[in-house]
């Protein structure tokens, strides 16, 4: 579950921490205080993106960490596979964000985007206003069919999803392989051009890089030329050549070591000097002697390069590059010369495939269509619970035409709200207050099959009131029994619900705005129980109504407990 936010220099919030409790966490406050800004901050930690106008005016950068204590052996996989430290179950996950970039940290390991984004869907599930509208795009009814009987469902969609792979991949070869005779034999001629162009040019691995070599040195042959030249002249022709100097230097110590023995070794190393000068002027000159090339050389390599980088141009930006692509032209004529066989033996691997896909998608419509049923009567008494009176629920399969990556199946939830009405796709009838009950009907059924330790609602109460609400918050409270709940709301009867309850509160002065976070004890939370009943006039009797509410809700709490 998540154990702590804290948030830093991040639009209204100058620095706020919060520890959050298991069960169910309240948060409230007036509008515009910050909440959308806290649950903004969550999804930016788990990945979501982050604005660069979000940090706090005068800041340098901002910092969003959480930290999470989780027992799943998914997460634990994960970070074996991310080869990040995990000990104790303990999570941390920071973003801090400057003007130029974002670093991302789990458990003190950089870690990128993406990876932030995989693991995020095993530490919580959030739920605003957004994901509701998700509601009304049948594509997603599929997920959660799929999500609710996962272990049935999902192996065998991973099945159908590659078996869809091998069939889309056989029947574009097919589609590329079936052309009319008159298209193959124009084919094969080009092809024919082409190989025969590259393999007439008898390349060999490494000549382009050893003709360019051959090809500058030719063309700055003069300049080498005059260069060998003055230094063969300056070592060894001349009175004032290095050589003169040197035999004249051994000579006069040939002279002077008559009369003093330590002087052998000098005249030893000058002699060597003078050797090794002679073996360098040899050298010298018989470079300068091989570096006689002809006309007949020059244009020899000048056309062999023109030649080379001609078969670049058209097939590829090296040699290498050019013997793939004459491996590549190789097989495809092989191919069109026996076009027959090869469609032949490819049709029938392909129609083998699209039977494979046929079976698997039937298969996984029949576990759709058994699961829809307890799903739905599941979805019906949730909905039930949630004051959706005479409520009709059903879940209607459309088989489409062609399987894809996730069957055959097209699913679309019907539902009815009032006796008498007939069944009507959801997107055509729910309102925005309908949506976020049928949402939270959803996720309070799929929370025990997804196995999420921490679910949170974002503006749960939109649209709803009395008899209504109170159902919402006793289904929270019901929902928060097995699992940590974090939810805002703008109504006491949720909030009265609350084992741990939070103000998310916006002071103001001459220079700043700042928005924090006030965890509330029994009284406080009572104070703001009677805020949200009376508003600004805050008298003895709404503070007595609002004692009277959270003695109601603990009482409502025990029940739900006892059942």
């Amino acid at each position: 579950m998540l154990i702590n936010l804290h948030v830093k220099n991040l639009a209204l919030i100058e620095e706020t921490e919060i520890d959050f409790t298991d069960h169910l966490n309240i948060l409230t406050g007036e509008t515009g205080a910050g909440k959308s800004i806290l649950i903004g901050s969550i999804q930016s930690a788990l990945g979501g993106r982050i604005p660069k106008d979000m940090i706090r005016n005068g800041s340098d950068s901002a910092l969003i960490e959480l930290i999470f204590q989780t027992e799943s052996d998914q997460v634990k996989g994960l970070m074996e596979d991310y080869e990040i430290p995990f000990e104790d179950g303990e999570i941390i996950i920071q973003r801090r964000i400057t003007n130029q970039r974002v670093v991302n940290k789990v458990n003190g390991t950089s870690v990128t985007i993406s990876r932030l984004k995989e693991l995020s869907p095993f530490l919580l599930d959030l739920s605003g206003q957004h994901e509701n509208q998700l509601l009304l795009k049948p594509a997603n009814h599929l997920k959660i069919l799929d999500s609710y009987a996962r272990q049935e469902i999902g192996p065998v969609r991973e099945q159908t999803a590659a078996a869809y792979s091998q069939y889309h991949r056989l029947a574009q070869e097919l589609s590329r392989l079936n052309i009319g005779e008159e298209e193959r034999l124009r084919e094969m001629e080009f092809l024919k051009y082409e190989i025969r162009e590259i393999e007439g040019a008898s390349l060999q691995p490494g000549e382009d890089e050893e003709l360019e070599q051959l090809f500058e040195k030719i063309s700055h042959s003069r300049d080498i030329l005059s260069a060998c030249g003055q230094a063969h002249y300056l070592t060894s022709e001349g009175n004032n050549s290095a050589a003169s100097q040197i035999g004249e230097a051994i000579r006069s110590l040939t002279d002077a070591s008559a009369y003093d023995d330590d002087l052998a070794g000098l005249l030893e190393q000058a002699s060597t000097v003078d050797a090794l000068l002679n073996d360098f002027n040899r050298d010298l000159a018989d470079y300068i002697a091989s570096m006689e090339f002809d006309e007949e050389t020059f244009h020899e390599t000048e056309e062999r390069l023109d030649q080379i980088n001609h078969l670049k141009a058209k097939y590829g930006d090296g040699i290498p590059a050019i013997f793939a692509y004459l491996d590549k032209s190789r097989k495809r004529y092989d191919e069109l010369t026996h076009h027959d066989e090869h469609i032949e033996k490819l049709r029938s691997e392909c129609d083998k495939a699209e039977n494979e896909l046929k079976s698997l998608s039937n298969k996984l419509s029949s576990l759709r269509k058994k699961a829809a049923v307890p799903l739905a009567q599941s979805i019906r008494q949730a909905l039930l619970d949630l004051n959706f009176n005479d409520v009709r629920f059903e879940i209607a399969f459309e088989e489409r035409e062609e399987a894809g990556r996730d069957g055959i199946d097209s699913v679309c939830f019907m539902i009815s709200t009032n006796p008498g009405l007939p069944m009507r796709p959801l997107h055509e009838i729910a309102s925005g207050g309908e949506l976020s009950r049928i949402m939270l009907a959803i996720k309070s059924i799929l929370a025990d099959e997804e196995q999420i330790e921490t679910l949170i609602f974002d503006e749960i109460d939109t649209g709803i009131s009395g008899r209504t609400a109170q159902k919402v918050s006793e289904r929270l409270s019901s929902l928060a029994s097995g699992r940590q709940v974090i939810a805002i709301t703008h109504l006491p009867q949720i909030a009265a619900m609350a084992d741990s309850h939070y103000l998310i509160e916006k002071t103001s002065s001459e220079n700043s705005t700042i928005s924090q976070i006030i965890p509330l004890n029994e009284e406080e939370s009572v104070e703001e129980l009677a805020r949200m009943l009376g508003g600004s006039q805050i008298t003895e009797t709404v503070l007595e109504n609002a004692r009277e509410m959270k003695k109601l809700a603990r009482a409502g709490k025990n029940i739900l407990d006892s059942e």
